[in-house]
């Protein structure tokens, strides 16, 4: 896998702001979640600065501020609307350091080292990766999820994920390429602002939006 492969092709994708999901259990209206804390309050709460920890959220929510500042009218602004009702899935800063690695065949030391390589790939193709991990349109809990095997996600980006549920609790998401592991969601980091209508969940990998 190539920087500049990557960039081409994943640059390359169409980005909407409108999307489906197909096949998913969602919640009766009567146990809806009705809550409008969005998930950037989330990804802020507990700073915006990188750290030691691999396991948390520096590096995506480096991107989503990267994104914004310089393309404040992005779709990838929805995530900081509470009131629209969307999942996202996270990569940890670990995800992102194994996906720097496959980019530049080496390990950077730190955080700040892997989203330099990431914002390396320009702001387009940052935005496009990150709209492939936000399904608009639905609040999938992890109890959906388990129920939802076969799933396919549309999503902002307009390319689909699919749910592949292997065991009452592992489920993994099978995204564009077909040659490199597929993320699997995080146990210890699901249901992420449950209550509100925006949800998350950890992954263990970075989602890729194209065959590389």
């Amino acid at each position: 896998m190539s920087h500049r492969r990557l960039a081409l092709t994943a640059g390359a994708l169409a980005v909407t702001t409108l999307a489906t999901v197909s096949s998913v259990s969602t919640a009766s209206a009567a146990t809806a979640p009705t809550g409008t804390s969005s998930l950037a309050s989330v990804l802020l709460a507990d700073g915006d600065t990188f750290d030691r920890d691999w396991s948390d959220y520096d590096v995506v929510t480096q991107a989503v501020l990267a994104v914004l500042d310089a393309k404040p009218g992005s779709p990838v602004a929805v995530l900081t609307d509470g009131t629209v009702p969307l999942t996202a899935f996270l990569p940890d800063d670990r995800a992102f350091r194994i996906l720097a690695a496959d980019v530049t065949g080496h390990w950077d030391r730190d955080e700040a080292a892997v989203f330099a390589t990431v914002a390396s790939l320009g702001i387009d193709t940052v935005e496009a990766v990150l709209l492939y991990h936000v399904v608009p349109g639905a609040t999938i809990d992890s109890a959906a999820a388990l129920g939802s095997d076969g799933a396919a996600l549309r999503t902002a980006s307009g390319g689909t994920v699919e749910v592949d549920v292997l065991s009452r609790r592992v489920v993994r998401l099978q995204d564009a390429d077909p040659s490199d592991r597929d993320p699997f969601l995080a146990r210890r980091q699901l249901d992420l602002n449950a209550g509100n209508v925006q949800i998350a969940h950890g992954l263990t990998a970075v989602l890729r939006p194209v065959d590389l």
